[in-house]
């Protein structure tokens, strides 16, 4: 079976890696002209290194990724700790997997060697897909048009597949804006930044802060309410003195980290409702091209990483009959990334006040394990 996957980020790059290791030859049409560092660093719940470690990766995983020791939440105006939660050891033994934090880049080049340069085809701008009666096409900025037995849409959240395949609509802007930024550890004072990862707390946002790159940089992520609209975007640089102002009055000891920032970026924070269905023929959706989420519960990536997996699993199943293995797929999937969709909406309601007591409970995302076959 030929498949084309339309996006090399995380999620089409672990669909590729399953896709090949399950027999298929694969193709990964990327429109950059190179994979760089957007995204800073994110965070690899147990959920996700049980698939990475089903591929073979999980030690590339420890050796580039960090963990923390706890997750800590923090009110940023007093300081005052609202809970703790022990991560390293702990998650191993409590959901079969660790947590990692690691940068995005870093992980985009653990999947690239895995799945080998020539799978991927870089500076390949997919316009559009179609079905045929006993193919698709994927037709390329060029004007080349060429044929596969599946074609998987991993093209982030302004899917050209999507919008194929469903009705155009515009992703729903959810009043939230995000800064980010990476510090040299070095520009802190010793032992500023714990090992941990910490969440800041307050009155219509909060401030995310952890060690990457083996605790000599600092990721920083910011969220707070805001009315107007924000250009949705990776790369839209902003004034560090921007993020400083926007967060008056927090503890001295946040008041440092972000006074250190020398660079940072914004964007808006959007998503869109559930689908009841990815599936067109043999077009299928995977990641943010299917569920986009808010990243109040760090699942964006992991659940992009689960559909890779699943996905590869039940073409091999059902390898004569593409349109079984689809619904097999989306009966999976669909329940799941709907569940993560309105739970990280709703989960900013905790993540936005400065009085909370006690951390939501994750036990139903960590515990989950995509490749254990269902039933």
């Amino acid at each position: 079976m030929r498949v084309a996957v339309v996006g090399g980020g995380i999620g089409g790059l672990t669909a590729a890696l399953a896709l090949k290791s399950n027999g298929f030859d694969v193709l990964v049409f990327e429109q950059a002209g190179a994979f760089r560092e957007v995204g800073a660093a994110l965070g690899v719940g147990p959920n996700a290194v049980k698939v990475l470690r089903a591929l073979g990766l999980e030690q590339e995983l420890k050796n580039r990724g960090y963990e923390a020791e706890r997750f800590e939440g923090r009110n940023w105006t007093t300081g005052e700790s609202a809970f703790r939660v022990p991560m390293k050891g702990v998650s191993d033994t409590r959901y079969g997997a660790g947590h990692y934090q690691i940068l995005r880049a870093e992980l985009l080049d653990l999947l690239v060697e895995a799945v080998t340069d020539s799978t991927i085809q870089l500076d390949n701008r997919c316009v559009s897909v179609s079905n045929g009666p006993d193919c698709a096409f994927v037709t390329l900025s060029d004007g080349r048009q060429e044929a596969f037995d599946l074609v998987v849409g991993c093209d982030g959240l302004h899917s050209v597949v999507r919008a194929t395949l469903h009705a155009l609509d515009a992703p729903r802007f959810t009043g939230n804006m995000c800064f980010r930024a990476m510090i040299p550890a070095s520009k802190l004072p010793p032992n500023h930044i714990l090992p941990q990862m910490t969440i800041w707390i307050g009155p219509n946002g909060h401030i995310v802060t952890y060690l990457v790159r083996g605790g000599t940089m600092v990721n920083l992520v910011a969220f707070l309410a805001v009315h107007h609209w924000v250009e949705e975007s990776w790369s839209n640089e902003s004034a560090a003195s921007d993020l400083v102002a926007a967060y008056p009055g927090v503890h001295s000891e946040l008041k440092v980290v972000l006074d250190s920032v020398d660079r940072c970026f914004k964007w808006g924070l959007f998503d869109r409702d559930p689908l009841p269905t990815w599936s067109q023929g043999r077009i299928t959706l995977l990641g943010d091209a299917a569920h986009p989420m808010l990243p109040f519960l760090g699942q964006g990536a992991a659940a992009a990483i689960e559909d890779g997996y699943v996905l590869a699993r039940e073409l091999a199943l059902s390898p004569g009959d593409i349109g079984v293995a689809l619904q097999a797929y989306e009966a999976q999937r669909i329940p799941r990334t709907s569940r993560i969709q309105l739970a990280a909406r709703n989960q900013e309601r905790f993540v936005h006040q400065s009085n909370r007591s006690s951390s939501v409970n994750s036990d139903w995302l960590y515990e989950f394990d995509a490749t254990k076959p269902p039933g």
